[in-house]
């Protein structure tokens, strides 16, 4: 699956997109998911609000999730959002800073059980 942002996303947007997701027939929750945020930012988003919206999640714990953010300040906060999955028991959460390196990571071999 691959979501792609353009402009600033609100926190209200963020959980509209989950919401949609997660509503969507054809939604599997053990997916792997690519958020490109090449052309978007996470700046209307608060440290707050990004406390909130990582206690929330519609995927499985070990679905491969990867956060494309080439902006610095916008990796900053897929870092703390990774962190904050991770302390939810979500390990298969990733903040990049290329297209190639979630891609990389996503069709990479699984981890050992």
């Amino acid at each position: 699956m691959l979501s792609t942002v353009s402009g600033g996303v609100t926190y209200a947007e963020a959980l509209a997109h989950q919401r949609d997701l997660s509503a969507d027939l054809d939604f599997d929750p053990t997916f792997a998911h690519i958020s490109d945020f090449t052309y978007g930012t996470l700046a209307k988003i608060s440290s707050e609000e990004m406390l909130k919206f990582a206690q929330r999640s519609i995927f499985s714990p070990d679905a491969r999730r990867a956060l494309i953010m080439p902006n610095l300040a916008d990796y900053g906060l897929g870092r703390m959002y990774e962190t904050l999955r991770a302390m939810e028991g979500q390990t298969g959460v990733r903040a990049f800073r290329t297209l190639e390196e979630a891609l990389d990571w996503i069709a990479g071999p699984l981890p050992d059980a």
